[in-house]
Parts: C-alpha cells; sequence; structure tokens
C-alpha cells in the first residue's frame, strides 16, 4: 500500500496542477526540488566522465557487475530533469540489476529542440560501445521522455548500421508527442503528475512550433521497430500517457519484438522514481533490476 508520506505528495502534485501551467524555469526548479526529498544511498559511487563532449556520470552500487552497464536516459518532457535529480533512482538501478548505470546530461529543450537529445544520447551510445567493446551487455532505459529517447536513440543506431543495445526498458515512456492517445484525455483526471496542458508544452518545447510530432525520431511510436531487442515496458494506469505505452508494445509485438507490458494497477507516472516512499516503486525496480541480469 502507497506510504501516507506518498499520498500527501501526490495532494501536492495535484494542488500544482491546479495552479496552471509553469514557466520552464519554474518546471525545472520544481522539479530539482522534488527531487532532492529522495537523496541517493550513501554507499554509491559516483565518477563524472566526458563522452566525446557528452556529460555523463557513472553511478555504481556496491557490488556492480562491471561488465554490466545499464545507459540511462533521464525524464522531463526534454525540459527538465538532471543528472543530480536522477543518481537515487540510478543508484536502486544499480543496485537492483548489479551493473554500472551511466546517466547521460543530453540538452535540453527550448534551448536545445529536437534532434539535440537523440544526437546526444547516440554520441553517449557510441562512446559507451567503444569503451565496453560494444553493446552486448549494455541495456538502454529511460522513464518519461528518456523512455521515448532510449528507443529514439535505437532507431537512430539502427538506421546508421550501429549494432544496438542488449535490450531496453521504458518506465512510463513518452511515445507519441502528436498526443493522440485515448488516454491523454479519458485518464486526466487520474494522473496526479501530469497534466493535458504540460504535456503539450513540453512538446512544443521540444519541437518548435513547426516541429513534425510524428517525426519517428521525437515519437517512436510511428516508427518501424523491425529487429528491436527485447524490450520491458512499465506503465502505471495512472497515466494520461498510459496509451504511449500500451500501442507501442502492440506495435513491438506486430514487428516480432519480444515485448513485455508490465500494467501496475492504481499507479501514477513514473511511481518507480518514488520507491523510496512507495513500496510499488521499489517492487518495480526489483523487476528492472531482473530484466537486466537476464539479457545483459
Amino acid at each position: 500500500m502507497p506510504s501516507a508520506e506518498f499520498d500527501a505528495l501526490i495532494d501536492s502534485f495535484r494542488a500544482l496542477q491546479s495552479s496552471g501551467e509553469r514557466s520552464v524555469d519554474d518546471a525545472r526548479a520544481g522539479w530539482e526540488s522534488l527531487a532532492a526529498r529522495f537523496p541517493p544511498a550513501d554507499d554509491l559511487t559516483f565518477t563524472p566522465a566526458v563522452a566525446d563532449g557528452i556529460p555523463v556520470e557513472w553511478v555504481e552500487a556496491p557490488g556492480a557487475d562491471p561488465q554490466r552497464v545499464v545507459i540511462y536516459l533521464h525524464g522531463g518532457g526534454y525540459v527538465m530533469g538532471s543528472v543530480p535529480s536522477y543518481r537515487a533512482l540510478a543508484g536502486r538501478i544499480s543496485r537492483a540489476a548489479a551493473a554500472r548505470v551511466l546517466l547521460v546530461d543530453y540538452r535540453l529543450a527550448p534551448e536545445h529542440r529536437f534532434p539535440a537529445a537523440v544526437d546526444d544520447a547516440v554520441i553517449a551510445c557510441r562512446w559507451l560501445a567503444r569503451r565496453e567493446g560494444g553493446l552486448a551487455r549494455v541495456v538502454i532505459g529511460g522513464d518519461s521522455a528518456g523512455g521515448g529517447l532510449s528507443l529514439a536513440t535505437m532507431l537512430a543506431l539502427r538506421e546508421a548500421g550501429h549494432a544496438l543495445p542488449a535490450a531496453a526498458v521504458c518506465i512510463s515512456p513518452s511515445t507519441d508527442l502528436a498526443k493522440t492517445g485515448e488516454s491523454i484525455r479519458a485518464r486526466a483526471h487520474l494522473d496526479p503528475l501530469v497534466s493535458v496542458p504540460s504535456t503539450f508544452a513540453h512538446a512544443r518545447r521540444y519541437l518548435g512550433d513547426d516541429g513534425d510530432p510524428t517525426h519517428p525520431l521525437a515519437s517512436p511510436l510511428y516508427a518501424s521497430l523491425q529487429g528491436f531487442p527485447p524490450l520491458l515496458v512499465m506503465v502505471g494506469t495512472h497515466e494520461i500517457l498510459h496509451d504511449d505505452s500500451t500501442r507501442l508494445a502492440e506495435k513491438a509485438k506486430a514487428a516480432g519484438v519480444d515485448v513485455t507490458l508490465e500494467i501496475a494497477q492504481d499507479m501514477v507516472h513514473i511511481w518507480p522514481f518514488f520507491a523510496a516512499i512507495l513500496p510499488e516503486g521499489q517492487q518495480a525496480i526489483e523487476r528492472i533490476g531482473e530484466f537486466v541480469r537476464a539479457h545483459a
């Protein structure tokens, strides 16, 4: 059962939603303030690096297999999120998966619009492939925008003739910036984290006023998924982006991809991020760990 602390957090999210669309600066500051409430564990190791010009950071829990890597792309609608705000989640994934986690500090919109995030993630993957001798023991993953970006990164790698990671983990992924899923409206009253105005605003900030929301590298739902590695797609029932996951899974299965769709009853957007106060969040992280260990 969700803790009283988590219930109070959800109430605060709903209050923020009622205040209307926030500026980019306010959204970023709000996210960093929220993340600061969930500090990383004391036994984690953080090692900054530069991947061919892209800032990255290694996050490692004790006992991590040095040969197993998760390259993680944070969420935030392509507008907010950071390496510091995702250290705690990365540490939990490192511990559950017995893997080193590489957080990528990709460029954010609106200062850097599409396809800047994709370009940076691809550069980081290529750097990692050279460093690790390939991607055979690398799983790519991310939440929300980072989940969509993980898929877009594999698309770009595939189109360039590069080998793909061994598998991918998509937590509440944003796969359709055109926002055509029925859940955008039908589940708006259930979602305390992502409002209809905010999800449209972030897409506009990323794409620009004249951007194509159905471009496959922006919205992987519109891409061919042939040749993709195994996917773990996780989504909660209380998400306006619910259909971004279910439709992606359907398309992946039709393309012959080994895809596991896990729908968490009553869970909210990116619920594993709140594992410190949400038992279901930690359970999801343990599931991610099992998946990573099985494929890398």
